[in-house]
Parts: C-alpha cells; sequence; structure tokens
C-alpha cells in the first residue's frame, strides 16, 4: 500500500505535473486512510485487497469524527484518483472506491466586496513608502485580474507585458492563461516597480520576482493573507475577507457589468463553467435585494408586466 501510494505522488509529481499544494493534499488524504488501516485493522493491506465494504468502514469513520462534508468530499475523491491508479498500473483488479457516494453539499455563496468597499480597500496602503506602493499593486493586481494568490505570489517581472499591458498567469496544474491589467493596476505596478530596487533592506535577490519582502525574497501566499489583514482593519472592512474574496468580486463585478459567463470563466482560469456559475447566484440575491428594496407599487405592479 505505501510504495503505491508513493508510486502515485510520483506519478502526480511528474506525469501530471501537479502542485505542490496538490501533492500536499493527496498526500495527507492517503495518510488518513493509512492511520485508518492500521488503527482498525492492525494492519497494512495491498490495494488488491482493499472492499468496498471496508472503504466505507473509513468513510463512516470520517463522518463519526466530525469531518465537514466538503473535506470528506475531497478525500473520496482523492480515494478513486488513487485506486484508479492502482487499476492502471495493475495493483489492483478494480477501483473500489468508484461505487462510493459523494455526501450532498450545499452550497455556499462566496464572500465579496461592494465596488464601494474595493475602493476603500484599495486605497488603504500608505502610497508615500516602498511597503505602501508593493502593497496597493498587489491588492490592484488580484483584484484586476481577479488572481488566486498563489498566482499572484508566482507572477515574474517578465510575466507582465506593458505594452499589451497583460499578465501571463500560471494556474492550477501550471496550465497558463492570459490575464489583462485595469489602468489603476498598471499605474500601481509602474510605481511599484520604480521603487522595488531600494524597497528591500539586501535589494533583491529573488531578482526575477514580481513582488518581494523586505529581505529581497519572493513573497510568500501566507505574507499577502497577513498584509491583507493589516489593510483591512486600517478599511474597516469584515474580517472574513480575504485574498480570494477579489478574486470573488472581481467575478461578482464582471457579471453585474454585463460580462457572459464564458469570458469570465477563461479569465478566471476555471476548468469547468459549473465553477464559474456560483458567481450568477451572487449576482441573482443581489439582483433579488435590490428588488426588495423598490418602492412598493414597484412590486405590486410587476406581476402585469410579465
Amino acid at each position: 500500500m505505501q510504495a503505491a501510494i508513493d508510486g502515485f505522488l510520483r506519478y502526480l509529481r511528474i506525469e501530471r505535473n501537479a502542485s505542490p499544494l496538490t501533492l500536499k493534499s493527496y498526500g495527507e488524504d492517503l495518510s488518513m486512510l493509512v492511520e485508518h488501516f492500521r488503527s482498525s485493522e492492525g494492519r497494512l493491506p495491498a490495494p488488491s485487497d482493499v472492499s468496498i465494504g471496508q472503504l466505507r468502514a473509513y468513510v463512516a469513520s470520517l463522518h463519526e469524527r466530525g469531518y465537514a462534508r466538503s473535506t470528506v468530499a475531497r478525500r473520496l475523491a482523492s480515494l478513486r484518483s488513487f485506486f484508479e491508479y492502482c487499476r492502471r498500473e495493475h495493483l489492483a483488479e478494480s477501483n473500489p472506491a468508484r461505487a462510493l457516494r459523494t455526501p450532498r453539499q450545499g452550497r455556499r455563496l462566496p464572500h465579496f466586496l461592494t465596488t464601494d468597499q474595493v475602493a476603500t480597500l484599495l486605497g488603504a496602503p500608505a502610497a508615500d513608502k516602498p511597503a505602501g506602493l508593493r502593497d496597493r499593486a498587489i491588492l490592484e493586481t488580484l483584484y484586476s485580474a481577479g488572481l488566486r494568490v498563489s498566482e499572484l505570489v508566482a507572477l515574474d517581472i517578465g510575466d507582465w507585458d506593458r505594452d499589451s499591458n497583460i499578465l501571463r498567469i500560471r494556474g492550477k496544474g501550471r496550465k497558463e492563461r492570459i490575464a489583462p491589467v485595469g489602468r489603476f493596476a498598471a499605474q500601481a505596478l509602474t510605481e511599484w516597480f520604480e521603487a522595488r530596487t531600494v524597497a528591500t533592506d539586501l535589494g533583491p535577490r529573488d531578482r526575477d520576482a514580481m513582488f518581494l519582502n523586505r529581505f529581497g525574497r519572493r513573497l510568500t501566499s501566507r505574507s499577502v493573507g497577513r498584509l491583507l489583514q493589516k489593510h483591512i482593519a486600517t478599511a474597516g472592512l469584515d474580517q472574513l475577507t480575504s485574498p480570494h474574496t477579489l478574486r470573488h468580486s472581481f467575478a461578482s463585478h464582471m457579471l453585474d457589468g454585463g460580462a457572459d459567463l464564458r469570458s469570465v470563466q477563461e479569465l478566471l482560469g476555471h476548468k469547468s463553467l459549473t465553477t464559474t456559475q456560483i458567481y450568477t447566484h451572487v449576482s441573482t440575491r443581489r439582483l433579488r435585494e435590490t428588488y426588495e428594496r423598490a418602492p412598493p407599487h414597484a412590486q405590486r405592479s410587476s406581476p402585469s408586466h410579465r
């Protein structure tokens, strides 16, 4: 079993070009399965000996331990992928995880900011210091291009084509896409680049990285989260706001502005249109709230215009 898991993770890394975060998630999920077998059966079976009944017992143990449905669903997906790999590599005759039922999940609407709240947040970093110029460029770029924070910190200076004003993004699965940059984000990036060389204590050490910390190293996703929380407090916004909130807000505002769903899907780098459709629910909810705030006469007269 352990040798099969090691082979599966190696396959993901080399042949599927999976990101370090994806490899970490699969590794943790499969480690949970190993832990379950060792504690419940006192041994680790070979992939070919695992039955659907054993996997159902494992899933039941996850529910009993209080794991969220989304976590259980992710671990089931990891099992299906792993045992499918075992079947293809002739380590098992079939995929016993295929018949496992994924728990139904209630879909939560993403947290987003209004355009006024976004403007307040983007104006929070001080523009008279290099760190403030960097932070403003980070927030403007996250919102303007609808980036994941992992995509933002992976940006190199050469990924910005100033003539066309577009960014080359390396998304999930190392897939590349092109994202346009708005004029405010372009201005913020220009000002940051002018201050970038003197913005660190030691000078740029990761010379290609677009965003650096004060030691001249590439910023991490965690660092971006921390600096965002500081500016959220300054702006007086909801503490639930995260770097991903700006991505949600970008998508919602694009649809509100008349963009079609397919275009938003391409800009976000979503593999499936179903993932993007959640933002139509946000726009519909906001439309309903606006309607309910309308004068009573408009509400009474609306059925006659159907």
